[in-house]
């Protein structure tokens, strides 16, 4: 089920059929757990996430704020390719809705028990695709989470969404830069099929506009 929760943002309830769900969380273990493995960033001011990230196609710096080829925050290794299965996912999400995405960057996080994510902009990718409203695209995987969505500023009305495993969440367009974040994972919600504790979340973007980038980083 697909509601549009502003002008430029849709909720799809149960978008991701189990068996698929199923596929993907095998695939963000197995990203996770590789050659370059997530871990807790640390940000500006020297405060750790309370997430486990792994970026994919670009490495997204916690102290710059800024996206690199290289994890030079952490190990300086590169980031890892992004696979082409999630940009096809990231592609056919949002089709949904009516938006076109080449996806590029995926940053997947898992949530514990305590994970949770304060309001934030994505407002780190070119200022072309920003101001082309190109969408991001959420899937969460696992156990259910209170999302929460606000405006352009950070003062503004937020509302609260529970995002269950196999929703999607799409925003662009007019909505492309409203605050956003997680308060809370609902532990033990998650379907038993998945054996899963906790949540997996992959949000995808599209960096560059198609033909601004001169190769796509690995």
């Amino acid at each position: 089920m697909t509601r549009k929760i502003s002008e430029g943002a849709f909720h799809l309830a149960g978008w991701l059929p189990i068996d698929r769900q199923r596929h993907i969380v095998q695939l963000c273990r197995a990203l996770l757990e590789g050659e370059a493995p997530g871990y807790v960033p640390v940000v500006r001011g020297g405060g750790r996430m309370h997430v486990r990230m792994l970026c994919l196609g670009r490495h997204w710096n916690g102290t710059t704020y800024s996206y690199e080829a290289t994890r030079s925050d952490y190990d300086g290794l590169p980031a890892p390719t992004l696979p082409g299965e999630l940009r096809e996912l990231a592609a056919e999400i949002a089709g949904t809705v009516g938006m076109t995405i080449d996806a590029d960057v995926c940053i997947l996080n898992y949530y514990g028990d305590e994970g949770r994510m304060g309001l934030h902009q994505d407002k780190d990718e070119s200022s072309r695709s920003i101001e082309a409203g190109v969408p991001v695209v959420s899937v969460s995987l696992g156990d259910s989470a209170r999302f929460l969505f606000g405006g352009l500023r950070r003062r503004d009305a937020v509302e609260a969404l529970r995002l269950d495993s196999g929703d999607a969440f799409v925003f662009g367009g007019a909505a492309r830069l409203r605050y956003h974040g997680i308060s809370r994972i609902l532990s033990g919600t998650a379907p038993p099929e998945l054996a899963i504790r906790g949540r997996f979340n992959l949000t995808l973007r599209q960096y560059d506009l198609q033909g601004d980038r001169p190769e796509r980083m690995a």
